[in-house]
């Protein structure tokens, strides 16, 4: 007895690191040196830890990161995915009428180019809306994720197409989380978004419009402080600041926008 004992407690103490390190492997993607300071220095606004979880992201999916930028969330979701999963990275087109976006995408093919180690199994797609929008093979995807960007495609009248196209990649049962900047609820919700900001109300009514089904939301990246009364809309705050050196510690006080966190799920 006491022999299988002494083996039951030299199995438990070899699987808890191994526990423990599964657990841990986001806070490592989290706190990694692929990471800038001047990246992580933002993660007391947007919760990165916390955001994934709460959309449920595992090392061993499928993931789609829509309009990644410079790619602040690839920087963490990359590594994390890397041994047991797959991220797509579904950004502009490199023949985009607009210089900013064919600038930004060739910043972002350049960051994953010099560190192989981290982003080289990253699978770069195409969203483009109207004319590219598979962002990964039909029914492939565990998640969809998309921060800060449905006033970009409310402003082009691109937000129903994109929608579509999220719905399509994502797997039966698939997750599609949304990070925006939520507007107020008082205020009616101006359809092109020019100031940066989106009711909650709009985009669940974009999500239900796709066949999407509500799942749940989080105060996660909430900021009471965030008035969304600004001069240049939601860029008047970090970490834009588009009016520069005027009033800049008032908007340094307030800090990023008061964002929704939504999850929907695509219905089996």
């Amino acid at each position: 007895m006491k022999n299988i004992l002494w083996v039951l407690l030299l199995v438990s103490n070899f699987l808890l690191p191994q526990t423990e390190a599964k657990s841990n492997s986001l806070h490592q993607a989290i706190v990694g040196k692929q990471r800038s300071v001047e990246h992580k220095q933002r993660d007391k606004y947007r919760h990165p830890q916390q955001t994934l979880e709460f959309f449920d992201v595992k090392n061993n999916m499928t993931v789609v990161e829509v309009w990644p930028g410079e790619g602040w969330y690839t920087e963490i979701l990359a590594p994390y995915l890397k041994d047991h999963g797959k991220l797509y990275a579904a950004h502009f087109s490199a023949d985009a009428d607009e210089a900013y976006f064919k600038k930004n995408l060739n910043e972002f093919v350049k960051k994953i180019k010099t560190q192989p180690k981290v982003y080289g199994k990253v699978k770069l797609t195409v969203l483009q809306p109207p004319k590219f929008l598979q962002i990964a093979p039909d029914g492939s995807a565990d998640r969809v994720l998309t921060f800060r960007n449905v006033h970009n495609w409310m402003k082009g009248d691109q937000a129903a197409a994109v929608f579509n196209a999220m719905y399509k990649a994502l797997k039966p049962g698939g997750i599609l989380g949304v990070v925006e900047h939520r507007n107020s609820t008082l205020k009616p919700q101006d359809t092109k978004a020019a100031s940066g900001y989106v009711s909650e109300d709009y985009v669940i009514a974009l999500a239900r419009n796709a066949g999407f089904e509500f799942l749940g939301k989080s105060e996660i990246n909430a900021n009471s402080k965030d008035t969304k009364d600004y001069p240049e809309g939601v860029w008047t705050l970090p970490p834009a600041l588009r009016l520069k050196d005027k009033d800049r510690e008032k908007y340094l006080a307030i800090g990023e926008s008061d964002r929704m966190t939504i999850k929907f799920i695509k219905p089996r």
